[in-house]
């Protein structure tokens, strides 16, 4: 089998192998580097624009499995601002015994969460308690972002899927206004375990710059900011928050536009310790993807814990509107 591969060379990502000229069978070694002012904080492979591998680190030695034709390959990486250094190529294999079709390549995974015990705290249907909080200027970088019009109407028949949804919307005049929403759930100072659970509807992806679901938990000494964003229109890839450092870190897991007029279902995995924020994980529509990154808190005299939902306008501030069903948070 030959392997005929052509490739061009951009800034952060180096890829050594597969070579130019080079003849291998499937599955395809990879060896690839990158490089950045910042730290990297993870590298993926993709096959044919799916997502075959990756690794939370600034280099990767692993193989593939292709099938045999014609593929467009990009070796991508993620630094600590969220700056994405990519590298594309095609890459041909040739043979008369196709191999197998690109598969996905596990990459460890560490132990998520433990069951809630019998005694955890279920906050259920908070979509549907009154009273949340709002702003917009605060939702914006530094808490003093542009102004955004905005609403929040709860007990929405439709789209629902308990009868009881609520609707969220946003659109102004001001570039990348974003609004944000709040429930404050009471203090929880003892919890180090939570776990975010909802169900949200999009009827029109494509103008979304980006949804951010959250949890604040503060205990009297430290601030706890359980940050997380689908980073739609920025990068495309899931964000958290990097709490003391006060900055969205990429993931390197791939978050694109939701699919319109559907439910999706998004469970968010947390943990503490005395002094650092934990983010270990998240099932989105079924498909559960390990992060395992740790941050410091920041500090903080009050005592609370809230869920939080915001929206994030684009540049022309298209109109939009989200429906949020069935919000439960769990935490011990």
């Amino acid at each position: 089998m030959t392997l005929a591969l052509a490739t061009a060379s951009f800034a952060g990502v180096t890829v050594s192998s597969p070579a130019t000229g080079s003849t291998s069978g499937s599955p395809v070694h990879f060896v690839a580097s990158a490089t950045s002012t910042h730290p990297i904080t993870a590298m993926r492979i993709y096959v044919d624009n799916v997502s075959v591998y990756l690794v939370s680190a600034s280099t990767m030695n692993t193989s593939v499995a292709m099938s045999a034709g014609t593929h467009f390959v990009v070796v991508q990486a993620w630094d600590s601002t969220g700056a994405v250094f990519k590298t594309p190529f095609n890459l041909t294999l040739s043979g008369s015994t196709p191999s197998p079709t690109p598969t996905p390549v596990p990459t460890p995974t560490p132990a998520g969460l433990p069951a809630p015990p019998a005694n955890a705290v279920v906050k259920s249907n908070i979509d549907q308690m009154p009273s949340w909080d709002s702003c917009t200027v605060c939702a914006g970088a530094g808490a003093n972002g542009p102004v955004a019009v905005y609403s929040m109407v709860e007990n929405q028949a439709s789209p629902s899927l308990d009868g009881k949804s609520a609707k969220f919307s946003i659109s102004g005049t001001h570039p990348y206004s974003d609004a944000l929403w709040w429930k404050q759930l009471g203090a929880a100072d003892s919890a180090t375990n939570l776990k975010y659970d909802v169900d949200f509807y999009i009827t029109n992806p494509a103008v979304v710059q980006a949804l951010e679901f959250d949890n604040n938990q503060s205990n009297g000494s430290r601030k706890f900011i359980y940050g997380t964003q689908c980073n739609i229109k920025g990068a495309n890839h899931w964000d958290v928050w990097g709490n003391a450092a006060g900055n969205w870190i990429s993931t390197g897991i791939a978050c694109s536009a939701p699919t319109a007029f559907q439910w999706h279902h998004l469970t968010w995995e947390f943990k503490r310790t005395a002094t650092n924020v934990i983010f270990v994980g998240f099932t989105y529509d079924g498909v559960t993807h390990y992060v395992n990154r740790s941050y410091p808190a920041g500090g903080s005299s009050v005592h609370e814990m809230n869920v939080a939902f915001q929206m994030d306008g684009d540049s022309a501030m298209h109109a939009y509107s989200a429906w949020l069903d069935r919000v439960t948070l769990t935490y011990w």
